[in-house]
């Protein structure tokens, strides 16, 4: 491994820090401090992925005919790492442009790629991505929204869960089953939506971090065009295939407190015997997220090795999401549980470190089902890095209609 910028990649570092240290300020004199999941942040957010676009620093791999920055992977690490730290990062258009517009880009049509990409990159249209459902659990493939073909349209209905910011986007794209008489992954086509439709309704989820980001979304006769499928009818899967590769490395990291903060907290806060810090059983615990995190530090240093001579990067990057988010999770138990009574505070003005490791503790689950759960994840490490055996299925050859309900 590599730790170093190469001359060409540290002169685009420090191209980047004085691109960002002249229009983050601005930003922030502009906008100030405004609230989450408000329509002033979403501006906010438009406002910034617009800037970012107008200097080709949005998409950066992208080509710059369609509104990237023609740029290569790592530059596009680079920019991300000095972007988090001017503290510029929104979320409204990471799954759409992470995961949805590059399966748009490789199964549309040019006329559909003119029409969505360009204004995608510049924050003017969000997408979202709609696939698990509520008998489905983690299998994707297990799907019951049907599309009927009639005519030269389909006519869609069905439920989908837990669709990260339906509710507040444009456009997605949603996988249906089109075909009952064959096996799971060989009856299902994609499609792109408009999420305006009035044969669209979304109904956001309630979480108990106080949050309503995820979305429960029904579909009632809603008719869509031929030209909106995306792929072959019946390839569904392998067009869900990028989309859910492209997931899992947009989820392959977790935001929130770490061994650092945690170690804070615990200089402050008092045990039985004094502060928490001098707990053992703590410090064993210290110690292994340190080391976790360290790992994971030099594994990522691996992918950024990758990509800046030009290569594609192993299959290290699958360890991420496992680690990270049972670690977060774990963290913000140990951080809660220390601060005793007032562990159950979720008001960052009352709350230790500002309600940091209450709000983990309530998202860290969540994060540990994203981009796929960890035992998906655990098998795909088993078996396509390690190439152990693959799990028996016994509905392999089996068609969809005939396949058990339960009841």
């Amino acid at each position: 491994m590599d730790f170093n910028d190469s001359p060409e990649e540290a002169a685009y570092r420090e191209k980047a820090r004085a691109w960002l240290a002249e229009h983050a300020a601005a930003h922030r004199a502009k906008w100030g401090e405004v609230k989450p999941n408000t329509p002033e942040h979403m501006a906010a957010a438009k406002d910034w992925q617009a800037t970012k676009a107008s200097a080709g620093y949005a998409c950066i791999t992208w080509p710059a005919a369609i509104g990237g920055g023609g740029g290569t992977p790592i530059q596009s690490v680079i920019f991300g790492q000095e972007e988090t730290k001017a503290g510029l990062g929104y979320g409204y258009f990471t799954i759409g442009l992470g995961m949805c517009v590059p399966t748009v880009m490789a199964f549309a049509d040019n006329d559909t790629k003119k029409r969505f990409v360009s204004p995608a990159v510049k924050g003017d249209e969000i997408w979202c991505q709609l696939f698990s459902e509520p008998a489905g659990g983690s299998d994707v493939a297990a799907l019951r929204t049907r599309a009927v073909k009639d005519g030269d349209e389909w006519v869609i209905n069905g439920q989908k869960v837990w669709t990260t910011g339906a509710h507040y986007c444009d456009y997605g794209i949603l996988l249906t089953r089109t075909d009952p008489d064959v096996p799971k992954h060989k009856g299902l086509t994609m499609f792109w939506i408009d999420m305006r439709d009035a044969a669209v309704e979304c109904r956001p989820i309630h979480q108990m971090s106080g949050g309503r980001e995820f979305n429960e979304v029904y579909f009632t006769d809603l008719r869509v065009k031929d030209s909106q499928r995306l792929g072959e009818v019946g390839d569904g899967w392998k067009v869900a295939l990028v989309t859910l590769m492209n997931e899992r490395l947009a989820v392959g990291g977790s935001a929130g407190p770490n061994y650092r903060e945690i170690m804070k907290l615990a200089r402050e806060l008092s045990g039985v015997a004094g502060p928490a810090l001098k707990d053992q059983g703590f410090r064993d615990k210290l110690a292994d997220w340190y080391v976790q995190s360290e790992g994971l530090k030099f594994t990522r240093f691996r992918t950024m090795t990758a990509l800046s001579r030009g290569q594609t990067p192993g299959p290290e990057s699958s360890i991420g999401k496992i680690i990270s988010a049972n670690q977060l999770q774990e963290l913000a138990n140990t951080a809660v549980e220390m601060e005793d009574q007032y562990g159950i505070l979720v008001d960052p003005g009352q709350a230790p470190a500002e309600a940091a490791f209450q709000q983990s503790l309530m998202w860290a689950p969540g994060l540990r089902i994203a981009g796929g759960t960890d035992e998906i994840l655990k098998n795909i490490i088993a078996e396509r890095v390690l190439g152990l055996p693959g799990d028996v299925r016994l509905d392999k050859d089996v068609a969809f209609k005939d396949m058990p309900t339960g009841r």
